[in-house]
């Protein structure tokens, strides 16, 4: 069972100890391959979304496999988005797959939820959303998808660049404007699994900075919190 205060939602990542300096500026073209894939799987994405909403609306259950195939495409982009324009804090190609990759330095993942309110399923995710639908758009630009689709300008995109510009100079990833980037990713990957019919747990009004998630409110005494993401 997740704590009241976890989200359901899981995005972490870390950044590479030893950037290019100037690889960053060609890796949007690097990743095409992934672009031209992606376009293909979004597509399939809606319409897995649509299949999900009448199988929830009659059972009040997200058919395993199609939730499944659902996060892989938002890991997927996650992972495309995080090398070649939302943070650029790796320079490790990303895989193509659907599945998690435990040693790639961008991770996501959504708790299966056994069971989904049938009657949230009809507002949630247009209705219910907009307030975070605004908040996003805000720092993410005209255009956003899991907070990693540079379609306009935004809050997300400009600390992007100015990222990047400090590590062509300095040879270093400024900690600081990583941290508040992943806050900001980690803000939309939770709307966009929200309005995605993922999960009933409405995202919070809350910027978790940093790379790792944050711990439950109340972790046990015994042991110290783990990353949600860390296989045991």
């Amino acid at each position: 069972m997740v704590p009241a205060a976890a989200s359901p939602v899981l995005l972490e990542a870390s950044v590479d100890p030893r950037l290019s300096r100037w690889m960053w500026l060609v890796k949007w073209l690097l990743a095409i391959p992934h672009y031209i894939v992606l376009v293909f799987l979004w597509i399939a994405f809606v319409v897995v979304t649509v299949i999900a909403f009448f199988a929830i609306l009659f059972t009040a259950r997200y058919p395993r496999a199609l939730f499944d195939f659902n996060v892989g495409v938002l890991r997927w982009n996650w992972r495309v988005g995080y090398y070649a324009h939302t943070v650029l804090g790796t320079d490790r190609y990303p895989p193509f797959t659907l599945a998690d990759v435990p040693d790639y330095p961008a991770r996501f993942d959504v708790l299966y939820p056994e069971r989904l309110s049938r009657g949230l399923v009809l507002v949630k995710w247009w209705l219910l959303a907009i307030p975070q639908y605004i908040v996003v758009a805000m720092f993410a630009g005209g255009g956003w998808g899991s907070g990693d689709n540079w379609r306009g300008g935004g809050l997300l995109p400009f600390l992007s660049l100015v990222a990047v510009v400090v590590l062509l100079f300095t040879a270093r990833y400024p900690r600081h404007l990583f941290d508040f980037l992943i806050g900001l990713a980690r803000w939309a990957a939770r709307v966009t699994a929200y309005a995605a019919l993922l999960t009933d747990q409405y995202p919070p009004f809350r910027l978790d900075m940093g790379g790792q998630e944050p711990p439950p409110a109340s972790p046990p005494a015994s042991s110290p919190p783990a990353s949600p993401l860390t296989k045991t």
